[in-house]
């Protein structure tokens, strides 16, 4: 996650930062992340209540961000703001990290994805030059769907989909080499045993499927792009959850022991389904995509 976030961070950089930045990122020394997330907002993170204001050439920021990746760790953070004087949903800024004014609310405590350094951001007066603006003011949102959302989306099954990978691994070893010592038998050895590993793969491999369909479609312009922009995370967020569930039912007790390494798969799944746009925001995207309705 730490991967995708710097990556949707920097295909915004790359897109509108300056070239000291982009230098810096492809020396491998910057470690760029998304501040998009607010509480007030939830996971609507295109609707910022984040605010900007300008006082002379700087730009003064004040913010409650929820979870950002990397929190501790980034060289900077793309912000999101609403806009300091135009018209629009939001705008981006690129704000160095650390800033006089910006402090850490309190430290990650969650079920899973426990390596992410996420944490809560606090904006008090922060302030930035008006060239660390990306984008045109107010044109925020314009930015959010056309570079980070499908880098996002995309990046993000992919993630889901290693952790499937991993389970499926996983429980398949601990079948093969799990044995009733009383029957001269592997677990693998039973059809039901076996019928649930097939179970996640195949559920693994559609969305492994979908996935590559969906970079196909990006990289060759298709009409259909960004429905799958929004088919994939979904289908590869829930394929997760299905995968690492059934993978705690096959390995049994054995599971619950942190060696196995089942039990953090099936923590780390569950992140992705509730992470913005939820599985339920971008059902309703998807649905309205094929209702021929806006999605906004």
């Amino acid at each position: 996650m730490v991967l995708c976030m710097h990556y949707c961070g920097t295909a915004v950089i790359v897109a509108h930062g300056d070239a000291a930045t982009r230098r810096d990122i492809a020396a491998g020394r910057h470690l760029s992340t998304l501040a998009f997330s607010e509480a007030g907002s939830r996971s609507h993170f295109w609707a910022p209540l984040s605010t900007a204001r300008a006082s002379g050439e700087e730009i003064v920021l004040d913010a409650r961000k929820s979870w950002i990746t990397s929190a501790r760790h980034a060289t900077a953070f793309v912000w999101s703001s609403q806009p300091a004087a135009a018209e629009g949903f939001s705008t981006l800024w690129l704000v160095p990290n650390p800033r006089a004014g910006l402090a850490i609310v309190a430290p990650y405590n969650g079920l899973g994805l426990r390596g992410n350094d996420s944490a809560p951001l606090a904006a008090e007066g922060v302030r930035i030059p008006e060239s660390a603006r990306l984008g045109a003011d107010g044109k925020g949102f314009d930015l959010m769907m056309g570079i980070v959302l499908p880098t996002f989306n995309v990046l993000n099954a992919a993630v889901s989909l290693g952790i499937c990978d991993a389970a499926i691994a996983a429980t398949a070893a601990h079948a093969t080499a799990t044995r009733h010592e009383h029957a001269g038998s592997s677990l693998a050895d039973l059809p039901t045993i076996r019928a649930y590993i097939a179970r996640m793969k195949l559920r693994a491999d559609l969305a492994h499927t979908l996935l590559a369909d969906t970079i196909a479609a990006l990289a060759s312009g298709r009409a259909d792009g960004m429905l799958r922009v929004l088919q994939v995370k979904a289908a590869a967020a829930e394929a997760a959850i299905d995968v690492t569930t059934t993978a705690m039912r096959v390995c049994g007790g054995a599971a619950y022991r942190k060696e196995l390494g089942v039990e953090r798969a099936f923590r780390d799944a569950q992140a992705a389904s509730v992470m913005g746009p939820t599985t339920d925001v971008l059902y309703d995207f998807i649905g309205k995509a094929v209702c021929g309705l806006p999605l906004f």
